[in-house]
């Protein structure tokens, strides 16, 4: 049944949010930085924050929970609930059913990033509109999961000890400008990242790049776009085997995700690896 919550046709909260959120990255970053410069501790804690971010959404949202491609140690999905939720990319159980539905309608109307609509819609346009495709069925599965319900009603206070905790590491190594200056980077710009990070999957891996495992969609492949998402740039290969743990296939493709979750695998914190599985999702 649809989900009737929804009454209007423009989700302006979202869109306010979505402004907020790149007025002080694109402004706010930058011009701390003249002021002020950035120290390399902060450089630090943002490139730490921007994997840990990153591989929440990459093995957490993506491969663990939306296709099932691997099983793991609940403290281990606990961690990663709570480093996709520090991305500001919505709850698990939100982010997944749209992505289990992107899989079932690729390209179709239903598709809340359809590639078909332009580049602005698939990238983030689709955030600022309020569907009714959104449906119990592509959550129904999630729902029964009570990890993902506690992540995602706490989501909100997630994703503010998600920036609190670059402002108190910057406090305590250098005071109020550290504090500041910590956030601007490893929190504002941190996020702004990752976001467009995914965003661009959404959006360029549906219009450029090869098709080397079929034209079945619009996904394509790029070695590029693996480079700043952990590996999900291999995009063809995921749509034509979407509960295979990897994106990246051969041992030589860029793919940061698949080599965690295999070492996962090492320690028994990660079980029942898939390869090769065509499935969206288990019922």
């Amino acid at each position: 049944m649809p989900d009737t919550k929804w009454t209007s046709p423009f989700a302006y909260k979202t869109f306010i949010l979505f402004c907020l959120v790149a007025a002080v990255t694109l402004i706010g970053t930058p011009l701390f930085g003249f002021l002020y410069g950035y120290t390399l501790f902060d450089w630090v804690v943002f490139g730490f924050l921007y994997i840990v971010t990153g591989m929440g959404i990459t093995v957490g949202y993506h491969r663990l929970i939306s296709h099932r491609s691997f099983e793991c140690h609940p403290w281990v999905k606990a961690i990663l609930l709570i480093a996709g939720g520090w991305a500001l990319q919505n709850s698990a159980l939100r982010w997944c059913s749209d992505h289990i539905r992107h899989h079932a309608r690729t390209d179709q109307e239903e598709d809340p990033y359809n590639a078909q609509k332009g580049f602005w819609h698939s990238h983030c346009g689709w955030l600022f509109v309020n569907t009714p495709h959104r449906t119990e069925n592509y959550e129904r599965q999630l729902r029964k999961d009570p990890m993902i319900m506690w992540q995602h009603r706490n989501y909100h206070a997630i994703v503010i000890s998600g920036l609190a905790f670059p402002l108190i590491l910057g406090f305590l190594h250098g005071g109020i400008q550290g504090a500041i200056g910590c956030f601007m980077l490893a929190g504002m710009f941190r996020m702004f990242m990752v976001l467009n990070s995914t965003f661009a999957i959404n959006s360029l891996c549906h219009m450029y790049g090869t098709q080397p495992h079929g034209n079945g969609d619009s996904s394509r492949d790029s070695w590029l776009i693996s480079l700043v998402s952990f590996g999900e740039g291999y995009h063809n290969y995921h749509h034509t085997y979407a509960r295979d743990y990897r994106n990246g296939p051969q041992w030589y493709n860029f793919d940061p995700s698949k080599w965690i979750i295999y070492s996962l695998s090492l320690f028994g914190l990660a079980t029942n690896l898939r390869r090769l599985d065509p499935t969206v999702f288990a019922e």
